[in-house]
């Protein structure tokens, strides 16, 4: 539905027909046209829907659900369940009036579940990117996507375990809406916010990144290769995935695949990985891979998240902020172990 809306503003740019053959899958995809008004979208339904006095609802039955199944909130439960299709952004969205009554530990495990997943905006892209690598590969990136949130979860209690009161379904109303139409216009209205918010956030890290990049490439090379934050992170991730069932000739491989993850973005590691030379990853050790790096837990994430929550939750920005490096580590490892359990089932 939001393609239809971005492609009827921005054509091609937005996801309409394109005018010419696509050489490189994924090179027409374009962030900022295609992925992130679907915040507008999401903004706009869920202000309709509390509304109607339909969120609420579901809410409280995730109270009820959450509470006895896993001891989370219900608010908390319908965030976390929400991130397996939508972004890490999206997903606050629909329980944004709980946001500013929430506990420290489900504020964070709502992060590590944005962290740790990926948007379903962009599974497609990934699979046709990966296609030619990895058989039902779209099955697997669904897969990956779903059991990462327990494994987000659990790892986000441990690190900040729960000591308050769990948010349940009991709501005090947010600002009211006089009809339908003023909820959808309201809900745009601060969508447009967000959107700016994440926008700037995003370009502000990403060229930070890029320039702490530059000032690295002014030391001695390590094996011909200049150093970046990518190779560091590389280096200090061999082990890591070497742990996840990848031979340790291959650890380097793939720990620099989770580098440029970590310091970029998936979506540049896993092209990286379809242009990797034959043989360079055997064919367990992409699919360990493949679900590894499924997830958002980059530098750039944290831009997103924090521009995003930040202006949904004004008054907890800064606790936002001292959780970000936090959730992508939390994220990193909740995808790490989705990859060591591939890693432990693929003979």
């Amino acid at each position: 539905s939001t393609t239809a809306g971005t492609s009827f503003v921005f054509g091609y740019l937005g996801g309409g027909s394109l005018p010419f053959n696509e050489k490189f899958p994924g090179s027409s995809f374009i962030l900022a046209f295609r992925a992130l008004p679907l915040v507008l979208v999401i903004s706009a339904l869920s202000s309709l829907l509390f509304y109607w006095k339909i969120l609420p609802l579901i809410v409280k039955g995730f109270s009820k659900f959450m509470q006895k199944t896993m001891r989370l909130g219900g608010a908390e439960g319908l965030g976390v369940s929400a991130n397996i299709f939508v972004g890490m952004i999206e997903s606050p969205l629909f329980i944004r009036p709980y946001l500013k009554d929430m506990t420290r530990s489900e504020l964070f495990t709502l992060m590590t579940c944005g962290m740790a997943t990926i948007a379903g905006t962009v599974m497609v892209l990934y699979a046709s990117i990966l296609g030619s690598l990895i058989p039902d590969v779209m099955g697997h990136i669904l897969t990956a996507s779903i059991i990462s949130v327990p494994a987000a979860v659990t790892v986000s209690k441990i690190m900040i375990p729960e000591t308050g009161k769990l948010t349940s379904g009991d709501l005090t109303s947010p600002e009211e809406s006089v009809s339908a139409m003023d909820a959808i216009t309201k809900g745009t209205i601060q969508g447009i916010q967000l959107l700016i918010n994440i926008i700037a956030m995003l370009i502000v890290l990403v060229a930070l990144v890029h320039l702490v990049n530059l000032l690295l490439g002014f030391l001695p090379q390590i094996s011909d290769k200049k150093i970046t934050l990518q190779l560091i992170l590389g280096y200090a991730m061999s082990p890591v995935v070497w742990l996840m069932g990848i031979p340790w000739n291959e650890a380097f491989t793939a720990g620099s695949l989770m580098g440029t993850k970590t310091i970029l973005n998936e979506f540049i590691a896993y092209i990286d990985m379809s242009r990797l030379a034959e043989g360079a990853l055997s064919p367990k050790s992409l699919l360990i891979m493949t679900y590894a790096m499924c997830g958002f837990a980059n530098l750039g994430s944290l831009g997103i998240m924090i521009g995003g929550m930040g202006t949904m939750v004004p008054q907890r920005r800064n606790e936002i902020v001292s959780l970000g490096f936090r959730s992508i580590i939390a994220g990193t490892l909740a995808t790490c172990m989705t990859g060591a359990v591939v890693g432990i089932l693929e003979i």
